[in-house]
């Protein structure tokens, strides 16, 4: 009899490679737009009163607060070790530490510092703010940084609007925004009137400092993020839905509730009002080397995430037939947006349609080990490429712009 624990088995029968379990989490305030692949029939499997299923989270050690009636284990990902054996990943980095992440991010974390999700809703989502370090360390949380990028394969439709409001209007005034703030209760603050909007384009993407103001637009995303769910809303009213007040205060310590100026004081004034926010979030993807020298190797590679030092993403596509050794210099989650094939001992595969609790062949977290030495990828369509999103943790050794 093996005495190996479930991380280790994990870890030996993926050959550095581990499989993960779809992870999905609604969200009460959301309309989900159908986009993430879930079964019709289970948008709202949890229970009207938790919501609509509107996000799917991708190697996550990172729970989910979703309030009171928040599930057992709700935002983590597990690893499947055998069909019916599964530990939690959080757990299996508890456990083996370096031999999945490495020492570089395990020395400083003692943990997975990110995570991804899908973020699928049909409207916008109101005007809203992550708080940074400091200002969440006030709560005992860690600040959020994110980004996003809008996978073609997952944008058929656009929702109800997509466009995303960014920041504050220059010559905007604090009194102008506190004043939005103290009305948040009256119906709409209209805060909105000071920001300006950009439409949303499939295959691009935008950094999202914390402090930055934001309204996210209803197409697909594809989120990496820091390893935290700290957030206020700052807007009461979008798409005819009232937002609760809580939401406002969500984030403020308990003896600041009803403080303006504390909300005030997460805003990152300077970051909102700056004239360029084109030139300094927009992220268009950047090749990893010459593009024409990939192809004749059987790939093309992308940074689809690059402006944050907290995490990074890439789109690799393979081409229809080719088998390419891929090396990265950290670990790092995948999950597959288009094809099928084979990656190193795993078969991989794209499903159309996924139920709730089903296993998937998609998602996946590549040990640091396994990365450096190169994953193995064959693509077995004549006709169709292999496309996968990558999330890496923070300062990517890689990424050098």
């Amino acid at each position: 009899m093996s005495n190996l624990s479930l991380a280790q088995k994990a870890l030996e029968q993926g050959k550095g490679i581990l499989r993960l379990a779809p992870t999905w989490v609604p969200r009460s305030f959301c309309v989900p737009g159908r986009r993430i692949k879930l079964h019709p029939d289970d948008y709202y499997v949890l229970g009207g009163v938790r919501g609509g299923i509107d996000e799917r989270w991708l190697s996550s050690t990172t729970p989910a607060k979703n309030g009171p009636l928040t599930g057992e284990n709700e935002g983590l990902s597990f690893v499947v070790v055998n069909e019916g054996e599964r530990v939690l990943l959080k757990d299996a980095i508890d456990e083996l530490g370096a031999e999945i992440i490495g020492s570089r991010l395990w020395d400083e974390y003692k943990s997975w510092p990110m995570y991804s999700k899908f973020f699928d809703n049909m409207g916008p989502l109101p005007h809203h703010i992550h708080h940074n370090d400091e200002e969440a360390a006030k709560i005992g949380q860690l600040g959020k940084p994110e980004a996003y990028y809008f996978p073609p394969q997952l944008n058929n439709h656009g929702g109800d609007f997509p466009y995303t409001f960014f920041g504050i209007a220059p010559g905007t005034t604090k009194e102008q925004i506190k004043e939005c703030l103290m009305n948040f209760t009256k119906g709409d603050n209209k805060i909105t009137m000071y920001s300006q909007a950009f439409p949303l384009i499939p295959g691009t993407g935008w950094d999202v400092p914390p402090g930055m103001l934001h309204a996210p637009g209803s197409m697909c995303t594809y989120e990496p993020q820091k390893a935290s769910d700290v957030f206020a809303m700052y807007q009461s009213l979008v798409n005819e839905a009232i937002i609760p007040e809580e939401l406002l205060w969500n984030g403020t310590p308990p003896d600041q509730i009803g403080n303006y100026d504390q909300l005030m004081g997460v805003i990152d004034w300077e970051l909102n009002t700056n004239p360029n926010l084109l030139e300094t979030r927009f992220m268009a993807p950047r090749p990893v080397k010459d593009v024409a020298e990939m192809e004749a190797e059987g790939y093309n590679e992308s940074w689809v995430c690059y402006r944050s030092e907290a995490f990074s993403a890439k789109e690799l596509t393979i081409l229809p037939g080719q088998t390419v050794t891929i090396k990265d210099s950290a670990a790092y989650g995948i999950i597959m947006m288009q094809g099928h094939g084979k990656m190193g001992v795993w078969d991989i595969e794209t499903p159309s349609l996924i139920r709730y609790g089903q296993l998937t062949n998609d998602e996946f977290f590549i040990t640091e080990k396994a990365a450096v030495e190169g994953v193995t990828i064959v693509n077995h369509s004549s006709c169709d490429p292999i496309v996968m999103l990558k999330h890496f943790g923070p300062n990517n050794p890689d990424l050098v712009l």
